[in-house]
C-alpha cells in the first residue's frame, strides 16, 4: 500500500526570483528520503514536528530551526515521530552563496537564530501568495545576504548612505505606476541587492515596496477625487487590479476606494 495522499504532500514550483531555484511545501508522514543530493543549497524549515536526518553519515534531528544543507552533500530524511512532519523549502541557485560555506555547513547545518527563522517563513509564505514582485524579491536579496553573513560569520556592515537612499527615493518616485526591479536598481547604483534595501530600509523608516506601494495608494487617491472610478484608478496607479488596490487602500487609509468617494 502507498502513501496516504491526505497525510503525505507535497506542492514545488519556481518562483523566478532571483537566487532561488524552488520553493517547496510538503507534510510526510511515512515517507523516507532515501540518500540522495542536489546541485542546490537546501534552506529548510521544519514547522511542525522533527526530523531525523544523516549529512554526509552524521546524523542530525531539527525541529522548528533553520537548517541549510550545501549542495552535492549526500543526506537523507525522515520523520522522528509517528505524527510526521511538516516543512517549508527555500533550494537556493548553486551561486547564491559562498562555496567556502558548504565545509562548515557539512559539520554544523542549524542555524539557529529566530531572525532566520522568521524570514524564512516570510519569504516562503510570499512565495506561494500574490506578493509584490518588489517586495519578495527584497526579502530573498536580504535573507540570502544574512544566512551567508551567519554562516560566514561575516555581519552586514551598518554604515549610513543617506545619498545611495535619496537615489533609490528618486527612482521609486520617478516610477511609480511602472515599479523598478530590484537587480536592476542595485545594477545601477553598483551595490548589492541586499545593500540597497539595508540602506533604504534605515534611512527613510521603511522597506523600498512599503514606500512604493504607499506612492501608489497616494497616486490613486487623487484619480478618486479627480472622478476616476476605482477600477480605473488602480491601473492607472500600478495596481493589479481594482482588489489589489482595495487592499492596500483600507490598509492604509481604513477604508475601500469607493467609500473613500461616497460610491
Amino acid at each position: 500500500m502507498g502513501p496516504d495522499p491526505v497525510r503525505e504532500r507535497v506542492r514545488s514550483h519556481r518562483p523566478g526570483v532571483p537566487g532561488v531555484a524552488e520553493v517547496l511545501s510538503a507534510r510526510f508522514v511515512e515517507h523516507a528520503y532515501p540518500l540522495h543530493t542536489h546541485e542546490t543549497w537546501t534552506l529548510l524549515l521544519v514547522e511542525d514536528g522533527a526530523v531525523h536526518y544523516a549529512l554526509d553519515r552524521r546524523p542530525h534531528d531539527t525541529g522548528r530551526l533553520v537548517t541549510l544543507l550545501p549542495p552535492h552533500v549526500p543526506h537523507d530524511g525522515r520523520a522522528a515521530t509517528a505524527t510526521g512532519f511538516g516543512k517549508r523549502v527555500l533550494y537556493l541557485e548553486p551561486d547564491a552563496l559562498p562555496a567556502t560555506a558548504a565545509g562548515r555547513l557539512a559539520d554544523a547545518p542549524e542555524l539557529p537564530d529566530p531572525r532566520l527563522t522568521v524570514a524564512v517563513r516570510d519569504l516562503h509564505a510570499r512565495l506561494n501568495g500574490h506578493a509584490d514582485p518588489l517586495d519578495v524579491h527584497a526579502r530573498a536579496a536580504v535573507l540570502l545576504d544574512a544566512v551567508a553573513a551567519h554562516v560566514l560569520r561575516t555581519p552586514p556592515s551598518p554604515r549610513r548612505d543617506a545619498p545611495l537612499a535619496r537615489r533609490l527615493r528618486a527612482l521609486l518616485d520617478d516610477r511609480v505606476v511602472e515599479g523598478v526591479l530590484l537587480a536592476d536598481a542595485a545594477e545601477r547604483f553598483g551595490v548589492s541587492s541586499a545593500h540597497l534595501v539595508r540602506t533604504f530600509t534605515r534611512e527613510v523608516g521603511m522597506p523600498p515596496h512599503a514606500y512604493l506601494t504607499g506612492r501608489r495608494v497616494d497616486l490613486a487617491r487623487r484619480l478618486l477625487l479627480t472622478g476616476h472610478r476605482p477600477a480605473e484608478a488602480a491601473v492607472l496607479a500600478g495596481f493589479h487590479d481594482q482588489p489589489h488596490l482595495t487592499r492596500h487602500f483600507r490598509r492604509v487609509l481604513g477604508t475601500t476606494p469607493g467609500r473613500f468617494v461616497g460610491r
